[in-house]
């Protein structure tokens, strides 16, 4: 496949190469594609590769597949699908306030982009229900036993609030529980005035600018506990910025909202 185009789009510097299902196969699209491309060094560089199939545009359907920069496919990326949003407005092919739904492996997302200022898209997206465990789960780091609360948003996330003078070790444990068999997302965070300071080691990326999958797990888990009220939009700042998540009363589902705009496009042999 020769001169094939590409967009690379970010959401709080979370950062991902937009593939046109036009111009890529699904059958080109594979874990090794995704490893080349998203090498920052020998590739173009990236967190991840979002496949995205425009057949029922017109229906106000849209199709994503995702895949991380180790090759893996995660079932749900919330800085992804903001970024596909932002790539179709750019493309003329969504309105400001336009309707849209992203089907992933987790399932629908409604979206709409709510504003776009000098060239960035703010994008609200209806994330679904987060799936809370009813009790934390426990491990040991640093000597000290330290809780976990298991959320799952489509993709499994472990939130810890708690101080660790050593991240990677905290990952370590977390990620070594039986109930993530497959992996985990983990959130470190901190609280602070109107919301909560986090860190995320994202499955298949590692230390990320930004999860918003793992923002909507963070206010999730912290209405769960009793550190936030439902209903109440929190600021979840990350490395990469801010998202504003908010939990629905009652029933458990999370609105985000938060940037996405184009760094680049370009082709690739």
């Amino acid at each position: 496949m020769t001169s094939v185009a590409f967009a690379k789009y970010e959401g709080l510097g979370n950062d991902f190469l937009v593939l046109d299902a036009e111009a890529w196969p699904a059958a080109a699209v594979t874990p090794d594609l995704a490893r080349r491309l998203c090498d920052r060094h020998r590739g173009v560089g990236g967190d991840g590769l979002l496949w995205v199939d425009r057949t029922a545009l017109a229906q106000g359907h849209v199709r994503l597949v995702i895949l991380n920069a180790d090759g893996s496919r995660p079932e749900m990326c919330g800085n992804g699908v903001r970024c596909v949003a932002a790539w179709l407005l750019d493309r003329g092919e969504l309105a400001v306030g336009a309707a849209l739904v992203v089907g992933s492996d987790a399932g629908p997302r409604p979206v709409r982009v709510r504003a776009v200022r000098e060239g960035v898209s703010e994008v609200e997206v209806a994330m679904g229900c987060a799936a809370v465990a009813g009790e934390a789960s426990r491990v040991i780091v640093g000597g000290g036993h330290v809780a976990v609360r298991a959320v799952d948003m489509g993709n499994p996330h472990g939130v810890v609030f708690a101080p660790t003078d050593d991240p990677m070790a905290m990952v370590r444990a977390v990620t070594a529980l039986a109930e993530f068999p497959r992996g985990v997302n983990v959130e470190l965070v901190t609280s602070e005035e109107g919301g909560f300071r986090v860190r995320v080691h994202e499955r298949g990326v590692g230390w990320t600018q930004a999860c918003g999958t793992g923002a909507c797990a963070v206010a999730a888990a912290a209405v769960a506990e009793g550190r936030w009220r439902a209903g109440e939009p929190a600021t979840v700042r990350l490395d990469g910025g801010a998202l504003v998540i908010t939990v629905a009363a009652g029933s458990w589902e999370v609105t985000m909202t938060g940037p996405a705009r184009r760094a680049f496009a370009g082709t690739v042999g």
